[in-house]
């Protein structure tokens, strides 16, 4: 089992930028596709972008294309999402996981299909 540890959470003005980081141990996840979710209060959880195992392809959802970039150094065995332009729509918690199934092509959207999660990091923008 992948432990997976996010950082790089906190306040920030509206269209201010923050970097995440999804540090993971136990496993190499080279080989695994991975997701970003949030979960704002009172919300579901939802897909924030994801990478396919190879970082060839990549998902965002509508409400942040042109404003996250999500990417991945498989030799540090850590996923990134840059997020740019920060909206105060923006605030949830943050999350990131790990497909359920190595080298499974493209990028998975579901929470389902992912295996292991982290504890999540804050998000709030500030108006």
């Amino acid at each position: 089992q992948v432990q997976l540890v996010e950082s790089g959470g906190g306040l920030v003005q509206a269209g201010g930028s923050l970097r995440l980081s999804c540090a993971a141990s136990g496993r190499t996840i080279s080989r695994y596709s991975m997701g970003w979710f949030r979960q704002a209060p009172g919300k579901e959880r939802e897909v924030v972008a994801a990478i396919s195992w190879s970082g060839g392809s990549t998902h965002y959802a509508d409400s942040v294309k042109g404003r996250f970039t999500i990417s991945r150094d498989n030799a540090k065995n850590t996923v990134y999402l840059q997020m740019n332009s920060l909206k105060p729509e923006d605030t949830a918690v943050y999350y990131c996981a790990a497909d359920l199934i190595p080298l499974r092509v493209g990028v998975r959207r579901a929470a389902a299909d992912y295996g292991s999660w982290g504890q999540g990091t804050q998000v709030t923008v500030s108006s």
